[in-house]
């Protein structure tokens, strides 16, 4: 009995696809799970000792605005920019937020990732009752500091009355989870 040459390439053509086709699959998770790990948010210094509480922005009023102030209380700390559509979106739902648990003792400050010109240019359009600092790019820094590995926007992180970091978030905020920090804040 003769090898058959045409079903010998087969096989082997098979074999090659197959193998391909593996190795294509185990570089598809391997890249799922770094990204899943970069995003993740990460372990950051002791909050209540952290950089954060000795920093200073400039409002886009031209005033300062010393993040010392607002510890003792729980605390929302969106970072965000113009650009940043998912940014954009969330905000009418924070300031809603904010006006409904202020008297509460929930504060929440949103800090600026973006030229200063372009935020007052765009709180003019849409004014926010909270307190809004720019951080420029240096604020990407102070949120990685506080987990933000990645550097993505937007990215929140919910401290606790004692200065604790209750939860990081990166992206965009839902409902739910205001919900849940202002039921884990009471």
């Amino acid at each position: 009995m003769k090898d058959n040459p045409s079903m010998n390439n087969a096989s082997s053509g098979a074999s090659r696809r197959n193998l391909v086709l593996g190795a294509g699959a185990a570089a598809a998770v391997a890249g799922v799970g770094v990204a899943l790990w970069r995003f993740e948010p990460q372990a950051v210094a002791p909050a209540d000792m952290h950089p954060l509480w000795s920093q200073q922005f400039e409002t886009p009023a031209g005033e300062g605005l010393s993040m010392a102030k607002f510890k003792g209380k729980p605390l929302l700390l969106n970072f965000w920019a113009t650009w940043c559509p998912p940014c954009i979106e969330e905000l009418p739902m924070i300031q809603a937020f904010w006006r409904e648990n202020a008297a509460n003792g929930h504060q929440v400050v949103a800090l600026a990732i973006d030229q200063p010109s372009a935020v007052r240019r765009f709180l003019e359009r849409q004014p926010l009752g909270f307190s809004v600092g720019l951080a420029g790019l240096e604020g990407t820094n102070l949120a990685k500091s506080l987990g933000n590995a990645a550097g993505g926007l937007p990215f929140t992180v919910f401290f606790k009355g004692d200065g604790s970091i209750w939860r990081q978030k990166m992206g965009q905020l839902t409902q739910d989870d205001l919900n849940q920090w202002r039921a884990a804040t009471a």
